[in-house]
């Protein structure tokens, strides 16, 4: 059953009465309509007099324009340039209004005079001419187009051609490969002039010097550097480059790997200040030689610990939720969010989402996690992680153990080069788990958005720990879905490698060409955003090493004391019918302690673990050192702005955390202005050189997106705030809206893990 349409006025009715014909309106449109096309990029099927269906607050309104399919995109160009709401990210490479087609996870066509539905895949048949397209994405949008006035045949082939073009049959087919090959040569003048993205702050790992840097910043003296790997010798998902225990020779190495799921060998990851190591391993295969490869293994990290203390293993395929339960949660998820519309029926809104078990999983792998920590930081021993091929869980833990022990990760280059690290180079299948060639959903698993979402919990509880922002995490996700970037196209190092070989030789580049020149990775932003926009990354209240202050008119280096984090730690105790009560005081942190006696053993004597985070929580956080997660089901939140900003309900207008952060980085803008201008004045007394300052902080160069204002001017949020900034979907909200549905309690600050009877009793 489909809605009963709703009449409205249509396209035809603001054509001069010669035009009011269909074939003289497909013909004839008022105005011409060109997309805006990167270089290599080509229209390949179009058509006229489309509505995209738009919900804004109350209102299912429409735009008119022509839809057009290219080889990188779907875009819609609006007849009129109507105002609406200011939009604030400004794409370089996408409109409002575009999709990218690797971001396309179904093109549904619908005929709704006739019943008629169909699903498209690549080269199918459309034996009815559709009247409706809708575009399900992977960014959980939906996108609706309605052909009322479009010539039926232009709107069959279309659509036809969208879905035939969203399933590319190789690799090589993907838009990026024409793209990066045309800008490699467009901008041959600029590398002569010295301009190479080599000069990308973020380390690729690519190269033996990447981690030798790595191992001196970690003081990891008992490991090294080993190229057994090279041309990919003896396995084709690890790099060319791994560090190992320095006891172990390239024969030893060469031999045990054999032994190894696809001769993945133990592979270092980061060293704790005490000489604990933390090592990723796949399983062994061969049941013979299993128990000698694996002592002498584990003999040869025993050794690389100052102690000698025995490594703690971790099987991380018996301690955690399959690919397969993890892909199965997101699936209810989406169909939760996406639902069209949020009806009055759908009374157990929030207990679905406790069911679809998205946010169980997420605290289970901060827990093991912060249970990994203990052995390394408490137990003083190396952590092995183990698993089958090495490839998925192993990512997601080495990850979020190291963003728990080591600031460094919680910065912004830092955290990037965790992601290089840990999942580019470790091998991670982007390519299949994305499954951006839509040839093998039973390999589809979204792993890493997993693991922002657990990144995201973290920087919920302790926001002045981590340098950037939910904004980042989100647009780093969906940077998946461009498939302009080198980070989330391949599997592997050597298929990223044989691909790009291929491509150098296609597009005539020189041999020898570092890949990153003429295929950058995602961590080149400004191929996406202008500086101004990549400001949004910059979390106003980070608290990092080398954080300026000044003190009696110096500048000094701002060290954080341990007790300042206690007043930014965590949640309220107190949440009375979900809203926070300001009058009560923050959590402590021992609250997660008790909750952990009681949830791991009924007896009063701690293990040596639960003494360890008792004593952890006890004390304030320092935000430069460990941290540790609040793990109670009760303190995992909903990412709203992830999963929800797309739904009409969500979208508050001059609300929700956006307007905290508007009047934060003001706040810190003015401080940093003030800054500057006292380097200055020491700088003018006498006897003293003056300081280096950055410029008197021209606009383009201060770090806030939002920067402070004169006190002439009204301190007034800006018109384009939403609490789904910075994306203000006005041209995606594709929706019908209906208010009153019990996501409105949600969005009031109902707790997730509240079951809906309890919900239905009380007053938000």
């Amino acid at each position: 059953m489909f809605p009963a349409k709703v009449t409205k006025p249509t396209f035809k009715c603001y054509l001069p009465p010669a035009q009011t014909d269909v074939k003289n309106t497909v013909e004839k449109p008022l105005k011409k309509l060109e997309a805006k096309l990167l270089s290599g990029e080509i229209v390949v099927n179009e058509v006229n007099f489309v509505r995209k269906c738009i919900s804004t607050e109350n209102n299912q309104e429409g735009l008119w324009g022509k839809l057009i399919c290219t080889n990188f995109k779907v875009s819609f160009i609006p007849q009129d340039t109507s105002p609406k709401q200011k939009s604030t990210l400004s794409h370089l490479l996408l409109g409002e209004h575009d999709i990218p087609l690797t971001c396309l996870e179904q093109v549904v066509t619908v005929n709704d005079t006739k019943g008629k539905k169909k699903v498209l895949g690549s080269n199918q048949k459309l034996k009815f001419n559709p009247t409706e397209l809708i575009l399900y994405c992977k960014d959980l949008r939906v996108i609706r187009f309605c052909f009322e006035e479009a010539g039926p045949e232009s709107a069959r082939k279309v659509c036809l051609a969208i879905a035939h073009y969203s399933h590319p049959a190789d690799l090589q087919l993907l838009f990026g490969f024409e793209y990066q090959g045309r800008r490699y040569h467009e901008s041959k003048e600029e590398r002569v002039n010295g301009s190479t993205p080599r000069g990308l702050q973020t380390p690729i790992f690519d190269r033996s010097s990447d981690w030798d840097r790595e191992i001196k910043r970690t003081n990891a003296s008992e490991w090294r550097v080993c190229s057994i790997n090279q041309s990919y010798a003896i396995s084709s998902s690890l790099p060319e480059h791994i560090v190992v225990p320095s006891s172990l020779t390239d024969q030893d190495l060469m031999q045990y790997a054999s032994s190894f799921t696809d001769g993945r060998i133990p592979m270092w990851c980061w060293s704790h200040s005490n000489g604990s190591a933390l090592v990723r391993m796949a399983s062994l295969t061969d049941p013979l030689q299993q128990k000698k490869t694996e002592q002498k293994i584990f003999a040869a990290i025993t050794k690389s610990h100052p102690q000698r203390n025995e490594p703690f293993r971790s099987d991380l395929d018996k301690s955690l939720p399959s690919i397969l339960d993890i892909q199965s949660a997101f699936v209810k998820l989406r169909q939760i969010c996406i639902l069209d519309p949020f009806e009055e029926s759908e009374e157990r809104w929030l207990s679905t989402i406790e069911n679809s078990r998205w946010l169980e999983y997420v605290r289970a792998f901060l827990k093991h996690s912060a249970e990994m920590v203990y052995y390394l930081e408490g137990g003083n021993s190396s952590v092995i992680l183990q698993e089958e091929e090495d490839r998925d869980l192993n990512c997601v833990v080495s990850a979020l153990m190291q963003l728990m022990l080591d600031p460094r990760y919680r910065s912004l280059i830092g955290f990037q080069s965790l992601v290089q690290k840990e999942w580019v180079m470790a091998g991670h299948r982007f390519l299949d788990r994305c499954n951006h060639l839509k040839k093998n959903d039973k390999e589809e698993s979204p792993l890493f958005l997993l693991f922002l979402d657990c990144v995201w919990q973290m920087m919920n509880q302790y926001p002045a720990a981590f340098e950037f922002t939910e904004t980042y995490l989100t647009v780093l996700s969906d940077s998946m879905w461009i498939p302009l970037f080198s980070t989330f196209l391949f599997s592997s190092s050597k298929q990223r490698a044989q691909h790009l070989m291929d491509f150098a030789k296609h597009k005539a580049i020189p041999q020898g060409e570092d890949q990153v020149v003429y295929f950058p990775p995602v961590w080149e932003w400004s191929q996406q955003f202008s500086t101004k926009d990549q400001t949004l990354f910059n979390n106003p209240m980070y608290v990092g090493k080398g954080a300026a202050c000044v003190q009696n008119g110096e500048v000094k280096t701002f060290k954080r004391k341990k007790a300042y984090s206690s007043t930014l730690r965590g949640t309220p105790t107190n949440l009375r019918n979900g809203v926070k009560g300001g009058e009560e005081t923050l959590t402590r942190r021992s609250s997660l302690a008790n909750e952990l006696k009681s949830e791991l053993t009924p007896v009063k004597d701690l293990s040596p673990s639960e003494r360890f985070f008792k004593d952890w929580f006890s004390r304030p956080a320092d935000l430069q050192g460990l941290l540790i997660p609040l793990l109670m089901p009760s303190h995992m939140a909903f990412w709203k702005l992830f999963f929800l900003r797309w739904v009409p309900e969500a979208c508050i207008s001059k609300g929700g955390p956006v307007t905290t952060y508007h009047k934060l980085s003001q706040l810190v803008d003015e401080i940093e202005i003030l800054q500057s201008q006292l380097r200055q004045y020491k700088g003018t007394s006498p006897g003293n050189t003056p300081l280096t300052s950055s410029g008197g902080n021209p606009t383009d160069q201060r770090r806030m997106y939002f920067q402070a204002s004169s006190p002439d001017d009204p301190s007034t949020p800006p018109e384009y705030l939403t609490s789904s900034f910075p994306f203000t979907p006005t041209g995606n909200l594709s929706r019908r809206t209906v208010q009153g549905t019990p996501i409105s309690k949600f969005l009031n600050g109902a707790r997730i893990w509240l079951s809906t009877e309890t919900l239905a009793n009380d007053t938000v």
